[in-house]
């Protein structure tokens, strides 16, 4: 026993050492094999988010890769709008539907991820509340304690931030979390950028295609307004508006009229007449350049009447065509409210896709000219051989039948060709009637009713005290004949008239439509309406007018207040 006592702790300490020795080894081992499984995830993690092409996908494959790499419970991606302090875009990993409901509207960018943005460095906190520029959380949002910010780089400018909160297990996020994280957020930078560049080009490849089809509307004799449509569709279609509208200017006017609308409240807006400046179409179109607005809702430079934008945000007009080859119109298009602002790059596309569109509607107009110089080139020419050839034989068949009447003794007989000199002179009238409609030119644009319309407008709008909003719809300066589009015109004067004279209004709104079969003119106020012991002679006449051409007019009184003239008459049916 004694002889064994010294020689037990020379064989129990070195054992005790090599235990110490193999928990340590393994313990490194571990450490090794969570390394490299750590390496191993967030190579997994670059390759899964360098696959996407679609940035939406994009963006939702680096968030949920960068809560998986460093354990959170939840993450986000915020991107930073164009104004370069406040967030467009909030992707989220760990909220449910049902909590981001019930918190409501997606962060701007304030209190600590503001930190982030106004500082883009890595920010690592043990716990939120501690921080300066926290100010806590909105009703219903999940308690959230630890915090790991990244910013991502697209191109040495911040495209947005991570967010990490919450790291599992109630431990804190530490350097190597960070230094994680940072190499995702280089490869996110290339792979957002990636998913940029592949989103361009798609984007062009449409605008290229749409191009196409309007050039080949346009080049295959279609009408304009079919050529409008498709500018307005596909516009409306590529840049995912919810509105589109063309317009064009009214020649002898300094007016814009929306030929096509497509989309939420199109009816509001076709036939609407707008003045030049003081609107967003009109500002396009006088400086040959986009327009944008961030809420056409409630912008300025949009007149409130008639109500057309409801529901709508953001919102840009572009000019068709260029300073140096003219502004033939102005596409405008707009999104929901809510919805990203247009960027640059969309705004600039749109507008190369209304410039390319313009060159094919110049090339049309070229080939119509050319087209109608040949219809008068020949009619020219038929002119002058009628004149030439038919009208010189004629005179000279007339001029022999009158040397040869003197010779016929019989007096029916010469009685006969005298009348037969006479029918030819009356036919070389008539040819030479033919001769000179051949060669008549027709009367310019800016004598149609529709011009006529917004000149009297115009005109009226100093006495008015205010500019009235005016639409008009169908082929007004086609199918109204002349003599009733005069009896529009002095019906619309009288009215007009009458609102500056005695309706005390501040807004008023003319509607002049026809559908081909009859004509309406509808002129709305919102004064006092008419007294009932007023003179009524200004109504007399305009009803006798309608009364005089088959029509009628009616007045009536809304309960919102003022007054309502409807004057409507049939069209001609041939």
């Amino acid at each position: 026993m004694e002889g064994s006592s010294p020689g037990e702790p020379r064989v129990r300490l070195p054992q005790l050492k090599l235990d110490e020795l193999l928990e340590e080894l393994q313990a490194r081992i571990d450490a090794a094999r969570g390394t490299q499984e750590r390496v191993h995830s967030l190579l997994e993690a670059v390759l899964s988010v360098g696959r996407e092409l679609d940035l939406a996908q994009a963006l939702r494959s680096i968030v949920e890769s960068a809560a998986v790499l460093v354990d959170a419970e939840y993450a986000a991606l915020g991107v930073i709008g164009p104004d370069g302090s406040s967030l467009s875009a909030f992707h989220t990993v760990g909220v449910t539907e049902e909590q981001i409901t019930r918190i409501g509207h997606y962060p701007e960018g304030h209190g600590i991820l503001g930190e982030v943005i106004r500082n883009p460095e890595p920010l690592r906190l043990e716990k939120i509340s501690q921080h300066p520029a926290s100010y806590g959380y909105p009703a219903h949002h999940p308690p959230m304690n630890s915090f790991l910010g990244v910013p991502i780089r697209v191109r040495d400018q911040v495209f947005g931030n991570l967010y990490l909160t919450e790291k599992r297990g109630g431990v804190q996020f530490d350097e190597e979390d960070e230094s994680v994280l940072c190499t995702l957020a280089v490869a996110a930078g290339v792979a957002i950028d990636n998913a940029r560049l592949y989103e361009e080009s798609r984007l062009r490849e449409r605008w290229l295609l749409a191009n196409a089809e309007i050039s080949h509307s346009l080049m295959s004799a279609s009408a304009p307004a079919v050529a409008l449509r498709l500018i307005a569709e596909r516009a409306r279609e590529i840049t995912g508006s919810a509105l589109a509208a063309v317009a064009r200017p009214m020649e002898g006017t300094g007016s814009l009229t929306v030929e096509i609308a497509v989309g939420t409240e199109a009816d509001a807006h076709r036939g609407l007449v707008l003045p030049l400046s003081g609107t967003l179409m009109g500002l396009a179109f006088s400086a040959a350049a986009p327009v944008a607005s961030d809420d056409v809702n409630h912008d300025e430079r949009v007149s409130p009447e008639p109500p057309r934008f409801q529901g709508l945000g953001p919102a840009v007009a572009a000019p068709i065509g260029t300073g140096t080859r003219g502004v033939r119109g102005v596409v405008l298009v707009a999104r929901e409210a809510g919805r990203p602002v247009f960027s640059d790059t969309e705004t600039e596309t749109l507008r190369g896709f209304a410039a390319q569109a313009a060159i094919a509607m110049e090339l049309a107009e070229r080939r119509k000219d050319a087209e109608r110089i040949a219809v008068l080139q020949d009619r020219d020419r038929i002119a002058r051989e009628l004149h030439d050839l038919a009208i010189q034989r004629l005179f000279a068949t007339g001029m022999t039948l009158q040397s040869a009447g003197r010779f016929i003794e019989h007096p029916e007989a010469a009685e006969r060709v005298l009348r037969a000199v006479d029918d030819l002179d009356e036919t070389i009238k008539i040819i030479r009637s033919a001769i000179f409609g051949l060669r008549a030119r027709t009367g310019g644009a800016d004598n149609g009713l529709r011009a006529r319309v917004v000149r009297l407008v115009d005109e009226g709008t100093p006495v008015l005290g205010f500019a009235p909003s005016v639409r008009m719809e169908g082929l007004v300066d086609t199918e109204v004949p002349r003599e009733i589009a005069d009896h529009v015109v002095a019906v619309l004067s009288e009215a007009l008239t009458n609102v500056a004279r005695h309706a005390h209004a501040v807004r008023a709104q003319i509607a002049l439509v026809t559908d081909g079969h009859d004509v309406r003119l509808t002129v709305s106020d919102d004064g006092v309406g008419i007294p009932p012991g007023g003179r009524r002679s200004g109504l007399r006449n305009m009803a006798e007018r309608a009364e005089q051409l088959g029509g009628r007019l009616v007045v009536s009184a809304p309960d919102q207040g003022g007054t309502v003239l409807e004057w409507r008459v049939p069209l001609p049916t041939t």
